[in-house]
């Protein structure tokens, strides 16, 4: 099981921009340091919590201060964007990071954002698909290009002067285009299996209750069949909120306690989804009341913590309950003590996954 880092950060509203984009920085570069095999960041224009406003410009800041990791979107918003705008960022990103670069997906889900964009009542999936489309048209084709949609014309045909290069746009180092994964927020998501059929990889969202982690493997298998390409679980990316610390009384404290940064984000993200209608995704039983939720109860199901040998035995408990997959994706929190952050990826990188690599590791060999 590879280790990696996903971060849609929820920090406390007021809290100096500046030093959270810079905790959100340096998480990035402890990864790198530890090893952690691919990072990525989340993206949102009107969430003064969420407050990464543009994932791609913060991947660019981060760059070159990494050395081995991959670094990707988490996610484009495709319907929040205009695919040339897209399509010429990632190119020049794959190039900076010399290919260690992964395209990550999504619709968007935040209702704001969709409304500051004027697309709350248009049809986003359709904008999404239109988008993406016309993005890997603009890598796989030539100026002037002249691709048509219902939401995006694009061509250069009539300004273009290709003996100087203008109206061509570069393409991404990665042929013919970076990896693609896709972040899934649903129980039994389709979107999962339209994604496999197309190549593309699952990401499976930090906050769903593990028993609709676990319903993603089949729709993941159900794309790749139809695509006729192997359902592989090391590209299945189950991303978790995990809290290491060297005591029991530590861990449960910072990841359930008054102050804690998990409280934090687990209270933020439920309000969201009461609001939006979509807090399905926190019900064991889907026909539950959204009253019937609590903000324990989600903190039980969607936080790992305790010190790294209980951890190793929580994710691989996980890792029994889901089924296999291929990489945990640490998911990033406000570092409300710094140490004890920091603290938490250097023990799950150096404590906790090598024990959890042996003990699959002897698992297989009795098999």
């Amino acid at each position: 099981m590879d280790l990696g880092f996903f971060t849609m950060p929820i920090h406390p509203v007021g809290k100096d921009w500046r030093t959270s984009l810079h905790e959100d920085r340096a998480a990035f570069l402890l990864a790198d340091e530890l090893g952690f095999t691919e990072a990525y960041v989340g993206e949102h224009t009107t969430d003064a919590a969420e407050n990464i406003t543009h994932c791609i410009s913060f991947i660019a800041w981060i760059a070159a201060a990494t050395k081995q990791i991959k670094l990707g979107t988490g996610t484009v918003n495709i319907p929040n964007n205009h695919p040339v705008a897209v399509a010429g960022q990632v190119a020049m990103l794959d190039h900076m990071l010399d290919g260690r670069f992964i395209f990550g997906i999504s619709p968007g889900g935040l209702a704001t954002d969709a409304e500051a964009f004027g697309s709350l009542n248009a049809d986003r999936p359709a904008m999404f698909l239109e988008g993406i489309n016309h993005i890997l048209k603009i890598w796989e084709s030539e100026a002037p290009y002249n691709i048509k949609g219902k939401f995006w014309n694009i061509t250069t045909e009539t300004q273009m002067e290709l003996s100087i290069g203008q109206g061509m746009m570069t393409k991404p180092l990665q042929r013919p285009h970076p990896p693609i994964v896709v972040t899934a927020v649903a129980p039994f998501s389709k979107g999962v299996t339209e994604a496999a059929a197309r190549g593309w990889d699952p990401i499976s969202a930090n906050f769903l209750l593990s028993k609709w982690v676990k319903s993603h493997w089949p729709k993941y298998v159900e794309g790749c069949e139809r695509a006729g390409r192997p359902a592989d679980p090391a590209n299945w990316r189950v991303a978790k909120s995990v809290f290491v610390a060297n005591d029991m009384a530590t861990a449960k404290e910072y990841a359930l306690g008054s102050k804690s940064p998990y409280r934090h984000y687990y209270s933020q993200l439920l309000t969201k989804m009461k609001k939006h209608g979509r807090a399905n995704l926190f019900k064991a039983d889907q026909n539950m009341s959204d009253d019937e939720i609590t903000l324990d109860g989600v903190l039980e199901d969607c936080v790992i913590y305790g010190t790294p040998d209980k951890v190793a035995d929580d994710v691989l408990a996980l890792r029994d309950n889901v089924g296999d997959f291929g990489t945990l994706l640490y998911a990033g929190k406000d570092w409300v003590d710094v140490e004890l952050g920091r603290n938490s990826m250097i023990l799950l990188a150096e404590k906790t996954m090598p024990e959890i690599n042996a003990a699959i590791s002897s698992t297989k060999a009795v098999q």
